[in-house]
């Protein structure tokens, strides 16, 4: 379109103190020759927004820069329908970051008013994306556990239509072994029955049941899904919104346990599983002979919080212990029953339970290493009890009950195998890789299944994105997401049915969801320049390109969460966004006034992610922080969208540093995009190689992790980075 730009800029929050408005002002109408460019002294005021909207509706502007606080802030303010708008952030990072009235200052604010009109002249408004194909609404939910029954009603009372698979004859799940259960208010054991939620999904319309049944394949992307599911032989087809991975838990392969913990070495010694199953004949009797049982000793943590077995807690063994404590006791007061616990976990209203336990008569032992010891037919646990710094002996037992811990049906410990091809060797297989399953059979280049955190669980991470994982549209709820009991799992449910249907509501406008909820644009691909290199189907975080037989790329946008490492990927420049370019942040990077060497103002190019570095550097503003003058900052979707041109454009340009501020990557990863961070890093190192061999010194270019807690240690890396270059000397390209 043809673009009618107007520059709008604040003089208040002591901007209009510290610079000269005037002379700021001559950037838009004398350097680009902006036709409209006005001031306020409260442009975020509702006569502020209105002076706008009246030049967009008078005036013919489609193009609005405001230049005023940062896009952090405001953004409900600052919204015109069918503009496109640039916000060039001149308050937190400028005025309230650097000395008033100063020469830098001023040059500071210009070239950020240069780089945010440069961007806006070549930005387009984004077009929503529309798939060919017709888009659905329906949700699929994969397994018929409490999690899946309670997802499926949750979205069906929403007024979704659901699709339920689940593998087993009937629905219910783990829990169909679990004969005891505790519900609020935590005071009583009941019998497990879930015939009630059974029946409620049965006679749900929007519900559709596949028992006997599983997930043959999946292709497409939210609303676009195509789901062939297979049951008694036959096979039906559905299109399908979102998916709800609900594939529940298994119990931690008891033969695997250490033999100090008896498990094998007598009937006596069993899993709390197993516990499960013997309640169903409704009394608890001794598994070698049927006799009651009178001595009892559960045993926490069997192979849990080990590094050699799970090195996770499995959040339900506690309050599982406690419940079948009491039932012993409830079956014989005068039982005696011990638990020998490392630590009791009961969280919130689990304490109320706990209490019952202590009143009932339990004894609580806390032991790190008990050892079970079967001799003549005799079972006997010796445990140092911490609290009396004694060895103590519990003999006569007629029962043992081991804590085994969860694993998540993602899952297969030594039975993974890595993805290879025929011929191929076996492979080592890393730590994040796709391993093979059997659960969702996604007709994804990067794999059939969701990629998992530590120890198989398929989250994508578990500060920044609770029932999130690296496949769009895909939620996991239940112990397949995380160890977790009955109610916190009902709960998970509520929640990821909530996710599915955010998902399908976004993707119907054609926009992105977490974390770029809102964005309606998409990467687009001049396919002519393409050198099938593989690049961008390889490093994309979320799966969304897969590729043909040629190795050319095939986008799925309903996929994308627009985090544009593709974009950063590609080595031909050939994918783009209508507001989001390497040609675009190239000219911003062009259009910074780099002094001569001689006027001593070297220049910092700063390149910082949107969603900790940026928002860390606002923060020192914030709190009227101070940091160096020669710094210029442009916003990444993500530094994994980092190309390595724009390296080359500012060295070229005579910019004397390149910071690049991204998340912290690895194992506890922060990075919203997954990967996109490490990627960035990885490009550096490469650039570093070319600048030694260039005799351009590689300190010029420099990587630092940066949460948004980091703030205050900002100013200091910025100061330290300015005084390194210093001692570098200027940029030998600088003034050609």
């Amino acid at each position: 379109m043809e673009k009618k730009i107007g520059v709008y800029i604040c003089t208040g929050c002591g901007i209009g103190d510290a610079l000269d408005i005037e002379q700021f002002s001559g950037v838009a109408t004398s350097d680009f020759s902006v036709p409209l460019c006005k001031t306020h002294p409260n442009l975020c005021s509702r006569e502020g927004a209105q002076l706008i909207q009246d030049d967009i509706a008078g005036e013919g502007v489609n193009t609005v820069v405001v230049a005023a606080c940062s896009p952090r802030v405001m953004y409900d303010v600052f919204s015109f329908e069918g503009v496109v708008l640039e916000r060039v952030n001149i308050r937190e990072q400028v005025v309230w970051s650097q000395p008033a009235g100063e020469e830098d200052t001023q040059m500071m604010a210009e070239d950020y008013l240069r780089m945010g009109i440069t961007k806006a002249s070549r930005m387009d408004l984004p077009e929503p994306y529309k798939p060919e194909q017709e888009m659905s609404r329906e949700v699929l939910v994969v397994g018929g556990g409490i999690t899946g029954m309670t997802a499926a009603l949750e979205a069906a009372d929403a007024g979704y239509s659901v699709v339920l698979v689940e593998k087993e004859a009937e629905l219910g799940g783990f829990q169909k072994n679990v004969s005891f259960k505790v519900t609020f208010p935590y005071k009583d054991v009941t019998a497990n029955d879930l015939s009630g939620l059974v029946e409620a999904v049965g006679r749900n319309e929007n519900i559709k049941v596949y028992t006997g049944a599983k997930v043959e394949k999946i292709a497409g992307g939210p609303c676009v899904f195509d789901a062939t599911i297979r049951q008694n032989g036959s096979t039906a087809e559905h299109k399908v919104g979102s998916v709800v991975l609900a594939a529940g838990w298994k119990p931690y392969d008891p033969e695997k346990l250490d033999k100090k913990l008896g498990y094998g070495a007598s009937p006596n010694v069993i899993t709390n599983v197993q516990f499960e199953e013997l309640g169903k004949s409704g009394k608890i009797a001794r598994p070698s002979d049927g006799q009651a049982v009178r001595n009892v000793a559960f045993l926490q943590c069997a192979g849990q919080r080990d590094p050699a077995h799970l090195p996770y807690c499995s959040s339900v063994c506690c309050f599982t212990a406690l419940k079948q404590a009491v039932v012993i006791k409830q079956q014989d007061p005068d039982a005696n029953v011990f638990v020998v616990y490392k630590e009791m976990r009961t969280p919130g209203q689990g304490e109320d339970f706990f209490r019952k336990a202590q009143q009932e008569g339990v004894i609580f032992i806390r032991s790190q290493d008990p050892t079970v010891v079967t001799s003549g037919g005799r079972l006997s646990v010796e445990a140092l009890d911490e609290l009396l710094g004694d060895t103590v002996l519990l003999d006569n037992l007629d029962l043992v009950v081991l804590a085994t811990g969860m694993v998540p049906m993602t899952a297969f410990g030594d039975e993974f195998k890595a993805q290879k091809k025929e011929g191929e060797e076996e492979i080592q297989v890393p730590a994040d890789a796709i391993r093979v399953s059997d659960i969702l059979n996604l007709e994804y280049r990067q794999g059939p299944e969701i990629p998992a955190l530590q120890y198989g669980f398929p989250d994508s991470h578990f500060i920044c994105f609770p029932y999130e994982s690296r496949r769009t549209g895909i939620y996991p709820a239940g112990p397949v997401r995380r160890p977790m009991g009955i109610a916190a799992s009902e709960e998970d449910a509520a929640g990821a049915a909530m996710k599915a249907i955010q998902c399908m509501e976004l993707t119907m406008k054609g926009a992105a969801v977490h974390p770029r909820a809102g964005d309606m644009s998409y990467p687009e691909f001049f396919m002519q320049r393409c050198t099938q290199c593989k690049r961008c189907t390889e490093e994309c975080p979320f799966g969304a390109i897969n590729e043909d037989e040629k190795g050319n790329p095939l986008p799925q946008p309903t996929r994308c969460r627009r985090c544009s490492v593709c974009m950063g990927a590609c080595p031909e420049r050939i994918i783009s966004f209508k507001n989001y370019s390497v040609s675009m942040i190239g000219d911003m990077i062009k259009s910074i006034n780099v002094p001569d060497e001689y006027e001593e103002k070297p220049r910092i190019l700063v390149l910082a992610c949107e969603n900790d570095a940026y928002p860390a550097l606002d923060m020192m503003g914030l709190r009227r922080m101070t940091y160096n003058a020669w710094v210029r900052v442009i916003q990444m979707r993500c530094l994994g969208s980092l190309n390595l041109v724009w390296i080359a454009d500012s060295l070229s340009k005579g910019i004397d540093g390149i910071l690049l501020l991204g998340c912290k990557h690895g194992d506890n990863y922060q990075c919203h995009f997954v990967k996109g961070s490490e990627l960035a890093s990885i490009r550096l190192s490469k650039v570093r190689e070319t600048l030694d061999r260039l005799v351009l010194e590689s300190d010029r270019v420099r990587f630092e992790t940066v949460a948004i807690t980091d703030y205050d240690k900002l100013p200091a890396l910025l100061d330290e980075f300015a005084e390194r270059l210093v001692e570098i000397g200027p940029n030998p390209y600088k003034g050609y």
